[in-house]
C-alpha cells in the first residue's frame, strides 16, 4: 500500500510541475539559427543547461501559482482535479517542491556561465509573482504579462549563444507572444468558468478578444516581413521563404477561435494540431534554406 501511495504522490508531484508547459520553451530556440548565421558559436551542452533552467523556474511558477489559486481551482469544474486543488499534495510539502525548483533552476541558470541568464530568470519569478497576486486581475496588462515571459525566453535564446537581440526580432517575438496571449484568453472566455475563464469578470468580451487577436496577427506579419527584407542574416532572394508559412499558423489559429470557439490554450493546441506542428516544421526548414543552411 506504502508503494502504491508513493507512486501517486510522484505522480501527483510530476504533475503538478506541468512537464506539458514546458513546450514553451522552444522560444528559447528561436533567435538560435539568426545568431549562428551572423556568427554566434552555440555550445549544445550550456545551451540545453539554460533551457532547462528555464523550464525549472516554469515550475516553481506553476507550483506557486497553483497554491494562490488553491479555492478558485477548488470551485472549477476542470481545474478542481489539479494535485493541490484534489488535495493529492499538501499545501506545505507544494511550498517546499516549488522552492526546490526554484533552487535548482537558478543553479542550473548559474552554471551556463552567462549571468544574463540568471537575470532574465530572476525578472521572469518577478513578472510571474505580481500577475499571481494581482496583474492577472488587470485587463490589457494581464496579458502583456503573459507575453513578457515569451520574450523572456527569446532573451535567455539570445544571451546563451552571446547574440544581442535586434530590435527586429524583439518586436516579432512580443506581438506573436501577445497573439497567444490574446489566444489564451479567448479560450478562456469559450470555456467561460473559473477566476482566469471568465475573463468578463475583468472586461474583456468576445468580440474584443478576437479584434485584439486579429490585430497581433496583422502587426506580427508585418513586421516578420519587414525583419525578412531588412535582416542581414538571410541569403538574397530568399528572405521571404518562411512568410507563407507564418501566415498560415495565425490565419489557422483565427479560423479556429472564431469559427469552432477553441476551448484549449495555445500550448494544448500545439500538442494536439497536426496541422500547426506540420506548419512549425516546414517554416523551420524554410528559414534554414533561407539563411543558406542547405
Amino acid at each position: 500500500m506504502l508503494p502504491a501511495r508513493m507512486s501517486s504522490l510522484v505522480a501527483d508531484l510530476v504533475r503538478l510541475a506541468r512537464p506539458y508547459d514546458w513546450a514553451k520553451s522552444v522560444f528559447v530556440l528561436l533567435p538560435v539559427p539568426f545568431a549562428l548565421r551572423a556568427g554566434s558559436t552555440l555550445s549544445i551542452g550550456t545551451f540545453a543547461l539554460g533551457v532547462a533552467a528555464f523550464c525549472a523556474i516554469a515550475s516553481c511558477v506553476y507550483v506557486f501559482n497553483d497554491l494562490r489559486d488553491v479555492e478558485a481551482d477548488r470551485a472549477h469544474p476542470r481545474k478542481r482535479t489539479r494535485p493541490i486543488a484534489s488535495g493529492a499534495v499538501p499545501p506545505g510539502l507544494a511550498a517546499v517542491y516549488g522552492i526546490a525548483w526554484l533552487v535548482i533552476g537558478l543553479a542550473l541558470a548559474w552554471s551556463t556561465g552567462h549571468r544574463g541568464v540568471v537575470a532574465y530568470l530572476l525578472v521572469y519569478v518577478a513578472i510571474n509573482a505580481f500577475y499571481t497576486l494581482a496583474g492577472k486581475q488587470i485587463p490589457i496588462l494581464d496579458v502583456f504579462l503573459i507575453a513578457s515571459g515569451f520574450v523572456l525566453r527569446v532573451l535567455v535564446g539570445c544571451a546563451l549563444v552571446d547574440a544581442p537581440p535586434s530590435n527586429w526580432l524583439l518586436t516579432c517575438s512580443l506581438w506573436v507572444a501577445l497573439f497567444l496571449g490574446f489566444a489564451k484568453r479567448r479560450s478562456d472566455f469559450a470555456r467561460g468558468s473559473g477566476a482566469e475563464a471568465q475573463p468578463t469578470r475583468i472586461g474583456y468580451s468576445a468580440s474584443f478578444l478576437d479584434q485584439a487577436m486579429g490585430i497581433a496577427a496583422a502587426v506580427t506579419l508585418v513586421s516578420y516581413a519587414l525583419y525578412s527584407q531588412e535582416a542581414a542574416v538571410f541569403v538574397k532572394g530568399r528572405e521571404l521563404a518562411g512568410m507563407p508559412f507564418v501566415a498560415f499558423g495565425l490565419l489557422h489559429y483565427l479560423r479556429l477561435a472564431h469559427a469552432d470557439q477553441v476551448r484549449v490554450s495555445p500550448v494544448e493546441m500545439a500538442w494536439s494540431s497536426r496541422a500547426l506542428q506540420l506548419c512549425a516544421l516546414a517554416w523551420l526548414a524554410a528559414t534554414l534554406w533561407s539563411l543558406g543552411a542547405f
